[in-house]
């Protein structure tokens, strides 16, 4: 223990702790000897990342009993703060019934490289279920998908920036741990400058015409 607990940088009192909480798995005897390995060194390091990140123990441990449980990590979401997305699970033909036409070769390599889908197994998964309705719904109103998938690299990189001075924003006026519960205002202030500028954008094209 005191070995692990020193690889890990933590005391042996907090490792005691973690594994009275359930964070981590019982170690092997033999005997009187406790044998950690490699599997409880990069719990404790996941743990460390998480606990930076702004996650509580209580959390990670409902997401660790997911985890062990054999539950979908989806299930456990909510706990994992802050992401507000929820991922969806999609067989190939699903996927393909959303963009009927559109599923080719170039497009999910695109969708790829952006992050929207990963692949489990003979599964595939979308990042977030309004990213993919507000996707299916721009292609079924006639926009071509590889056309949604450049714009949303446009989006993300600018999302990123906004991301970017919010964070610096509140981590500068506000504590860190109320910067997760002040989330929510940065994203009204985002939605209400979008507004404003399609009102803008809308009228210059009116007057245009």
């Amino acid at each position: 223990m005191e070995e692990l607990a020193a690889k890990a940088g933590i005391t042996v009192r907090t490792l005691r702790f973690y594994r009275e909480r359930g964070l981590i798995p019982p170690p092997r005897r033999e005997g009187r000897i406790a044998w950690y390995d490699e599997r409880h060194l990069a719990r404790l390091h996941t743990i460390a990342a998480l606990l930076e990140r702004g996650h509580t123990l209580s959390g990670i441990a409902d997401l660790t009993a997911a985890f062990e449980s054999g539950r979908d990590a989806g299930e456990a979401l909510g706990l994992v703060e802050p992401t507000e997305e929820t991922p969806v699970r999609l067989t190939p033909e699903a996927l393909a019934d959303h963009f009927a036409g559109e599923v080719t070769p170039e497009n999910l390599a695109a969708a790829l490289d952006l992050g929207y889908l990963a692949v489990d197994g003979e599964e595939i998964v979308h990042i977030s279920r309004r990213l993919l309705d507000v996707s299916a719904a721009l292609v079924r109103e006639g926009v071509p998908l590889a056309a949604v998938l450049a714009a949303g690299r446009e989006v993300r990189a600018h999302a990123d920036a906004l991301a970017a001075l919010f964070v610096d924003l509140l981590h500068a006026h506000a504590s860190d741990q109320d910067v997760s519960r002040l989330r929510p205002l940065a994203k009204h202030v985002v939605e209400a400058e979008l507004s404003l500028a399609m009102d803008r954008r809308l009228a210059e094209g009116a007057d245009e015409v």
